[in-house]
C-alpha cells in the first residue's frame, strides 16, 4: 500500500493507492478520526488483490491536510477534491465506494461525470434528510480521550466488540492530533441540521445518475438511520438496496466478508 499525495486548491490532498486492474476510488465518512485507514482498513487488501484501489483521505481528515480558513465543512470543495482525484485516475471508466457522506458525494461525482463513474457503491449513505439523534450527534462531537471515543463508536457500530485496541489506536491518530479535536468541532458547528441538508441529493441529480448503484445499510443504524438510503434508493433509475441484519452504521468493518461479496460482485458486473 503506498501513500501518495497531490495538491489540490492549495492544499495538499493524500491517498492510498494499491493493486492492479480496474480502478476504484474510496471515499469515507466524517465521523470522529474518519480515514480512509479507519473506515477501509478491512476491505483495502482484499479488495487490492482485484482492482486498483484509491483511497483518498477528504480535507480535514486523515493524511489529508486540513482547510487553511472557515468553514470546515464544505461539500462543494470535497465534491471538487473527489472530481480531482478521479481526473488523476487513469482508465476509461472507475468505479466509485461512498460512506456516509461520500455516499452523498459518490452520487454527486456520479451525476456529474456519467462517462468516467461506471458504478457507485455506498454503505450507511446521507443524501435524504433524516432526524438527528444522539448518536448523530456524537459523531459530529470530536471526543477529547478514550472513553468518549468508544462512546460516539457505539453509536456507529451494532456489536462494540469491534471497538479493540487496534481500532481505536487508528482513530486516535487522527482525532489527537496538535489542534484537531477543536478543527473538528469547528467543522460540525452551530445547528447540525445544515449539514444533514447540505448532503440531501435533490431529485434532478439524482436523476443524472443512470449508472448502476448498490446502497447497502445496516439495519441497526440509530445515527444515520436505513430510510436515508431508502428514499435515495427509490429515487435513482438503477439501484438495488440491501439492508444488513446485526449491523450499524460501518458496514465495511461489521460486515467484512459480506461487503467484500457484494462489492466483487457489483464491480465485477458493471465494471468488467
Amino acid at each position: 500500500m503506498k501513500i501518495e499525495y497531490f495538491e489540490f486548491e492549495g492544499i495538499r490532498v493524500g491517498y492510498y493507492r494499491a493493486g492492479e486492474g480496474k480502478p476504484l476510488l474510496l471515499l469515507h465518512g466524517s465521523g470522529p478520526g474518519a480515514s480512509s485507514a479507519g473506515n477501509w482498513k478491512a476491505v483495502l487488501e482484499p479488495l487490492s488483490q482485484r482492482y486498483q484501489v484509491f483511497a483518498m483521505d477528504l480535507i480535514g481528515f486523515g493524511i489529508s491536510d486540513r482547510k487553511p480558513a472557515p468553514p470546515y465543512f464544505d461539500y462543494a470543495l470535497w465534491a471538487r477534491q473527489a472530481e480531482a482525484m478521479l481526473a488523476r485516475i487513469e482508465g476509461a471508466q472507475v468505479g466509485v465506494i461512498g460512506h456516509s457522506l461520500a455516499g452523498s458525494l459518490a452520487l454527486t461525482l456520479a451525476s456529474r461525470h456519467t462517462d468516467r463513474v461506471a458504478a457507485v457503491l455506498t454503505t450507511g449513505t446521507m443524501g435524504a434528510d433524516f432526524e438527528m439523534t444522539d448518536e448523530t450527534r456524537r459523531t459530529w462531537t470530536c471526543p477529547r480521550n478514550r472513553d468518549e471515543l468508544k462512546l460516539a463508536l457505539s453509536g456507529l457500530i451494532h456489536d462494540t466488540s469491534f471497538i479493540d485496541d487496534a481500532y481505536l489506536e487508528t482513530r486516535e491518530r487522527v482525532i489527537f492530533a496538535d489542534g484537531y479535536a477543536d478543527y473538528f468541532d469547528e467543522m460540525f458547528t452551530g445547528d447540525q441540521t445544515q449539514y444533514i441538508r447540505a448532503a440531501s441529493l435533490p431529485d434532478n441529480t439524482l436523476k443524472r445518475v443512470t449508472q448502476p448503484v448498490l446502497l447497502l445499510h445496516g439495519k441497526h443504524d440509530r445515527g444515520f438511520p436505513a430510510h436515508i438510503s431508502m428514499n435515495v434508493a427509490e429515487r435513482l433509475n438503477n439501484a438495488d438496496l440491501v439492508l444488513l441484519d446485526n449491523c450499524s452504521h460501518s458496514v465495511a468493518v461489521e460486515r467484512t466478508s459480506t461487503f467484500l461479496a457484494l462489492a466483487n460482485d457489483f464491480f465485477t458486473r458493471n465494471l468488467g
